[in-house]
């Protein structure tokens, strides 16, 4: 199977390239470092005693919840340096900016692509010690060539859904024997420990999620009330991380419930894809809703017109910022089947959080959420906008909610502390 596998990923290469260049009409980043995706890098790096950690963040989601982790790694090991592989453009900018404290310290590139011959080249290049993949990658070549060459495996923060594990099942012994090549996972539920256990991963510890870990940084915090300065007092929804076809359910509920709001809300989306903001505000101008983007957006001191109905997050790295301006947050990527997206940040800043239906790939932390009292589920759009103008209206209600969403964060932390502790003997051994 991993032979067919790998005879497939050299024919669609050129069709991968080409997509590549596609997509870069969008986003330049994806036009750059392709010989990283190849699996060339130039010089090689002169060998040291000292190791090297490379943690594997495939995006931006994946990248902000390896913080705590990285953090805590390069202060464990004072003599070490990491590599942070991604994905995606957005991934490696947002990893940029996480991680410019550290310097020289960390380096970053794209993983290659998963043929044996590219892993290798990187393995060779790099000379990692321990290979720490986030949350759901499994790459059957990848793992195979780190167990050649006695580089240990982790997938650290894993979770794996009901569906994802219906999905891996499919490809037979691909991905069951790339499982059993995984030296430990570090899983963030007893659920999750069990499906990943039932696909033959052979060492399976329950950590909890490090994204509980993340320290908000003072700077986010002193840009999101920059931000909230300029809006003024009018209450604000946030509707973040939204996905495509999300917006337009969103804004049509907006401009039927607006006799209905509190008077004045802002609505503030911030979609999940950078290369839809243009996109999305056309979809606002269409409703004939005034718009005003963040980047155009000065916190120098001034004011927002008062004519704006939406405000348009089209900024990177700032997500901290729209959650701590906001009064209440909605977490996108639910309203439609796509799974959703992680509530802990508006949590653990304490904001009441809505949240649609469709939440299984974070199922087990959002009704965690919802039994806390920190978040609540709506139906529909419609509902979120009733729901949330309830909320905005309720000063008491909101107050208490988001205590409840807070308490909820904090209560949980801890994870990236028990993940540290399961290291120490797989870096020895390398």
């Amino acid at each position: 199977m991993r032979l067919f596998y790998s005879l497939m990923w050299w024919l669609a290469l050129p069709l991968v390239l080409t997509r590549l260049w596609l997509r870069g009409r969008k986003e330049p980043g994806y036009r750059q470092h392709w010989g990283e995706r190849l699996g060339f890098y130039g010089r090689a790096t002169e060998s040291s005693a000292a190791p090297v950690l490379w943690v594997h963040a495939v995006s931006v989601g994946e990248t902000r919840a390896a913080e705590p982790l990285v953090d805590a790694l390069l202060a464990e090991y004072p003599h070490s340096r990491i590599i942070l592989t991604h994905m995606t453009p957005t991934g490696r900018a947002t990893g940029k900016s996480l991680f410019a404290k550290h310097g020289e310290r960390l380096v970053q590139s794209y993983l290659p692509y998963d043929t044996a011959s590219m892993v290798s080249r990187f393995i060779r290049h790099f000379k990692p010690s321990v290979c720490i993949l986030m949350e759901t990658e499994v790459w059957p070549n990848l793992i195979a060539v780190c167990g050649a060459k006695d580089v240990p495996v982790v997938l650290a923060n894993a979770r794996l859904s009901e569906r994802s594990l219906r999905k891996a099942t499919r490809f037979g012994s691909l991905l069951t024997t790339a499982a059993r090549g995984i030296t430990l996972v570090a899983a963030q539920t007893e659920a999750d420990a069990q499906r990943v256990r039932s696909l033959g991963v052979q060492r399976v510890e329950v950590t909890g999620s490090i994204k509980f870990d993340v320290v908000v940084p003072d700077a986010a915090l002193a840009i999101g009330a920059a931000l909230r300065a300029a809006i003024g007092a009018r209450p604000v929804l946030l509707c973040a991380s939204t996905r495509e076809g999300e917006e337009e359910l969103i804004l049509q509920a907006y401009v039927s419930a607006r006799s209905a709001l509190p008077a004045d809300v802002l609505l503030l989306i911030v979609p999940r894809h950078p290369q839809r903001f243009d996109e999305v505000q056309q979809l606002i101008a269409a409703r004939g809703l005034v718009v005003e983007r963040r980047s155009k957006l000065a916190l120098d001191g001034g004011a927002m017109a008062h004519s704006v109905d939406v405000l348009l997050g089209d900024s990177m790295g700032e997500m901290f910022a729209y959650y701590a301006a906001c009064d209440v947050a909605f977490v996108g990527g639910s309203l439609l089947p796509l799974g959703g997206q992680n509530l802990i940040e508006p949590a653990a800043l304490g904001k009441p959080v809505l949240i649609g239906q469709h939440t299984f790939n974070f199922e087990l932390v959002t009704e965690d959420a919802l039994a806390a009292g920190g978040a609540q589920r709506v139906t529909d759009a419609s509902d979120l906008l009733t729901t949330a103008g309830r909320l905005l209206g309720d000063t008491a209600a909101r107050s208490t909610m988001g205590d409840n969403a807070l308490a909820f964060a904090n209560q949980h932390r801890g994870a990236t502390r028990r993940t540290l502790a399961l290291l120490p003997a797989l870096i020895r051994r390398a």
